[in-house]
């Protein structure tokens, strides 16, 4: 099977995107409109988004899409002139989605689409997923005693109250190099802090209390892994730092986002650990080579440990561009390694079965 009629194959498999943000309804600028297609919250880095190669090649499929005049200006003024919430589902809908993971702890609440409403505009099913972080900082107000405990009752009752997964993004406040928890050097960081988690020991005995709280029926934890914003350093977002946890909580799947550069350092994890699986949400859309980052994923991963999502946010043309580029780059390397037959079985299982396995989705 060649790769276009491989990919054809592909777009009639409804994807679960199990890693995703909602979407802001604003009017931006035009250079905000660039910043949305990067990792850059500086407003310098944002002209120059529009001399990026994947940038450019996303202005010409949206007007393709959209059907006005090619270049980001017409985009651009299409986006203005709509109305938000029938140009958001419209791209959603062309997505190829049949069911969504909502990441409950961006955007903040009041800031963009809730994943309820995310749901009603791709029309497809919906679950939140538990952002430990988000959690925790709801409940620094109290004593410390009061806020391991709230920490550890989010979390174990997390599947009761529909819960798909969890969620850490410890390696943006102060890494993946999570070390043994200290008490006594959490509850003093406890008492200086403010409302932001952010002291190293605090975080880690969060973490920890809520990887014991979920083992005794545990959900997935999704951990952001590489790149991001600025706001991390990103050798300390290489998801080899996560030996120790997933060796100690070996029931708990580890899934694990985004990867990029360190695609191969997940590929590795998956490959020798049963409980780790990985992504390239985020990774696709942004870099403008998305086949070479599934060729490096299945290096030596199994393919039964890839999981497709966006991790779209903010902006609803992410949904669509990863969409497609995810399902361009697997039918390009699967199509080239496989049998036709074997091929779209695989690239079925990456979408959505793999996803199934992983996740309570019923």
């Amino acid at each position: 099977m060649n790769a276009g009629t491989l990919a054809d194959a592909l777009w009639g498999i409804p994807a679960v995107d199990h890693h995703a943000h909602g979407v802001v309804a604003f009017e931006p600028t035009l250079d905000e409109f660039r910043g949305m297609f990067s990792e850059s919250p500086d407003p310098a880095q944002w002209p120059h988004i529009a001399t990026g190669l994947t940038y450019r090649r996303a202005m010409a499929e949206l007007a393709q899409f959209l059907g006005c005049e090619p270049g980001e200006e017409a985009v651009y003024a299409h986006r203005l002139a709509a109305d938000f919430d029938e140009y958001s589902a419209g791209l959603l809908r062309a997505s190829g989605t049949g069911l969504l993971l909502i990441d409950d702890g961006y955007p903040a609440v009041g800031e963009g689409y809730d994943w309820r409403r995310m749901g009603e505009l791709a029309d497809c099913p919906v679950r939140p997923v538990m952002r430990i972080e988000r959690v925790a900082e709801e409940a620094l107000g109290g004593g410390f005693d009061e806020f391991r405990e709230r920490v550890r009752a989010e979390v174990s009752s997390a599947r009761a109250r529909g819960f798909a997964g969890l969620k850490t993004i410890a390696a943006y406040r102060t890494g993946l190099d999570v070390g043994a928890a200290d008490v006594d050097a959490a509850r003093a960081a406890f008492r200086a802090g403010g409302p932001r988690l952010s002291a190293k020991p605090l975080l880690e005995l969060a973490l920890w209390d809520a990887l014991e709280a979920n083992a005794a029926d545990p959900l997935p934890l999704q951990v952001h892994c590489g790149f991001g914003d600025s706001d991390l350093l990103l050798p300390r977002a290489d998801p080899t730092w996560l030996k120790p946890a997933i060796e100690r909580y070996r029931s708990t799947p580890f899934v694990l986002l985004h990867c990029y550069p360190f695609v191969r350092e997940a590929g590795w994890l998956a490959h020798v650990y049963g409980n780790v699986f990985f992504d390239l949400s985020l990774t696709i859309p942004h870099v403008s080579r998305p086949a070479e980052m599934v060729r490096q994923a299945l290096e030596l991963a199994p393919a039964s440990k890839l999981l497709y999502a966006s991790d779209a946010a903010r902006t609803p043309e992410l949904y669509l561009l990863a969409a497609r580029w995810w399902r361009t780059a697997l039918a390009e390397v699967l199509g080239a390694e496989f049998p036709a037959a074997d091929a779209e079985r695989v690239g079925s299982m990456i979408l959505r079965e793999n996803a199934h396995a992983v996740y309570p989705l019923g």
